[in-house]
């Protein structure tokens, strides 16, 4: 593997993210809430995955980022007759939201202070996607489904750049949780 010394503009622009001191107001008023719901208490360490072994949260998004993929994928070559399809995968995206939240959360509650930075610009793009797809939902049910296939796709924007800013935590920053007998 080939490795420039120069690294590609997302990761300057990443580096800069963690660095980003004005983002410590937002991170410290939701450090404190997080703090008291996912803190170090039981339902942290279910949340976290402690029992499984390792972190939850990569796994449910998954479910999330699959179910919205598969449903842009229909909407751009599906036609009109995948168009129900769609909207059920919209749909499944949205009831599987609240638990990857959840979990997300409770990974970025013991994370450090340059992870919190990046993981509240995630959540901000991860929670315009979800007010896309919501919307993409509810217009797919009113029958307007070029509408829903509209904020699908401002959807399907804002959830991958998310999903890059996830991965850089959990790849390049070890954010999640693993247990001691992965340490070797």
């Amino acid at each position: 593997m080939h490795v420039t010394t120069t690294p590609p503009p997302t990761v300057r622009w990443v580096r800069r993210l963690e660095e980003l001191e004005p983002l410590d107001d937002v991170v410290d008023a939701a450090a404190a809430t997080a703090g008291r719901l996912f803190g170090d208490g039981a339902r942290g360490r279910v949340l976290r995955g402690e029992w499984f072994g390792h972190a939850l949260h990569p796994a449910l998004t998954d479910v999330v980022i699959g179910s919205w993929g598969s449903a842009t994928v229909l909407d751009l070559v599906g036609g009109e007759e995948a168009a129900p399809a769609a909207r059920t995968l919209v749909g499944v995206g949205l009831l599987a939201v609240g638990p990857t939240a959840w979990t997300g959360w409770a990974e970025w509650s013991a994370s450090g202070r340059r992870e919190q930075r990046v993981g509240v610009v995630h959540v901000a793009a991860v929670g315009t996607a979800i007010g896309a797809y919501a919307g993409s939902y509810l217009a797919r049910r009113r029958g307007r489904r070029r509408l829903g296939v509209a904020l699908g796709l401002v959807g399907a924007g804002a959830v991958t750049a998310g999903a890059f800013l996830g991965g850089h935590l959990a790849v390049a920053r070890g954010v999640g949780s693993r247990h001691p007998a992965f340490a070797d």
